[in-house]
């Protein structure tokens, strides 16, 4: 399989998820994940979407279950990515970000939380896709990325920011 032969303008998500990262005093929230896919990576909190729930109701509920604190408003829509992995699974995640959180985050069954200085975010230890659409989150641009994956190994990608993101509908 490669990128450039996916029917993007046909693609559909069989699952949908979010991530919520938020970024207080030059520092972000970051977990390491116990379980479920990416187990063992740093990322940011999230997860599925449940029936019913808006992707934003969705992210908060997950930082809430993950971390044990609520994000402080205003919870802001980042962007949109879209990933087919070469065995099938298909993920839509709809990225938020918010100005701090209520509480102290704390270790759960699921993540065990960081705060990561700005300038020292662990992309070794990441997603490969993450190091690609990450700065345009902290530069508080709106992007859209569209992201091949064989298991770990990211085998292709597009970026759009800014305009060019809104009309991807991001």
């Amino acid at each position: 399989m490669r990128f450039e032969d996916i029917a993007w303008d046909r693609w559909t998500p069989r699952m949908r998820a979010t991530l919520l990262f938020v970024i207080r005093d030059g520092a972000v929230l970051l977990i390491h994940k116990k379980r479920g896919l990416g187990a063992g990576k740093i990322n940011g909190p999230g997860g599925r979407l449940e029936p019913g729930e808006t992707p934003r109701q969705a992210a908060i509920r997950e930082v809430e279950e993950e971390l044990r604190v609520t994000p402080i408003e205003p919870v802001e829509d980042a962007g949109v990515l879209q990933f087919q992995f070469t065995d099938g699974l298909t993920i839509e995640g709809y990225v938020f970000r918010a100005p701090g959180c209520r509480g102290e985050p704390s270790e759960t069954d699921e993540a065990t939380p960081l705060w990561v200085p700005l300038d020292r975010i662990p992309y070794d230890r990441m997603w490969a896709d993450d190091r690609i659409w990450m700065p345009e989150l902290l530069a508080r641009r709106r992007f859209h990325g569209r992201f091949l994956f064989d298991g770990d190994r990211m085998l292709g990608h597009a970026l759009r920011v800014g305009a060019a993101a809104a009309a991807a509908g991001a």
